[in-house]
């Protein structure tokens, strides 16, 4: 394992030493740069969501919502949907932003490219949700020289690192047992490598 890391015992691995991470304005609005894949991203998100609970939630918290693609979308058919994130940026019109994601109790809470910047991924046991859906880098650590070159390991930023088998233990840990574990995002956030880059989880409330 490389300097200032090392591996929990339920597989995730997270950096020990930390500085603080500015997660400003501008951050969020970078992602405004996807275009219509942003769009794109955001109705594949809910299609998956949705089919893999089976219905359409009543109520969907989005955490970490950056420029609020996701939300957009949601908008068309969730009657009900709260926004959470520690940036400023604004959340979509119609959604209500929540300043802790814990004090809302919600059918599905999703975490699109969140958890792993979480400071204490233990927080998640304060979410209130039937379902909660990860999505974060797909982690496989082939090797020290694999995970020191990695283009997500990213110091400060990216705080935790998962592979299938140690989100579903970190998610059982917490209170939830799996639905299903996928790499769909791939098909739009596609690398040239022969390995997955993004690992989306759905998870059930015990």
């Amino acid at each position: 394992m490389l300097d200032n890391y090392k591996k929990l015992e339920n597989g995730v691995i997270t950096q020990i030493e930390r500085e603080p991470f500015d997660y400003n304005f501008e951050y969020s609005d970078n992602y405004n740069k996807l275009g219509e894949i942003g769009t794109r991203m955001g109705y594949l998100r809910l299609g998956h969501l949705i089919g893999s609970i089976g219905f359409v939630p009543e109520s969907i918290m989005d955490i970490g919502y950056g420029n609020g693609d996701f939300l957009k979308a949601c908008q068309n058919i969730i009657p009900k949907c709260y926004a959470s994130d520690v940036s400023v940026y604004p959340a979509p019109e119609g959604c209500e932003f929540v300043s802790d994601p814990g004090s809302v109790k919600v059918t599905v809470a999703t975490f699109y490219d969140v958890l792993e910047h979480y400071h204490d991924i233990y927080d998640i046991k304060n979410i209130q949700a039937d379902y909660i859906v990860v999505s974060l880098p797909h982690c496989h650590n082939f090797s020290d020289e694999w995970f020191e070159n990695w283009k997500h390991r990213k110091p400060n930023e990216h705080l935790w690192h998962f592979n299938a088998e140690s989100l579903v233990n970190f998610m059982s840990e917490v209170g939830y047992d799996v639905i299903n574990i996928t790499n769909v995002e791939d098909i739009i956030r596609k690398n040239n490598l022969d390995y997955s880059n993004i690992l989306t989880g759905v998870f059930k409330k015990k």
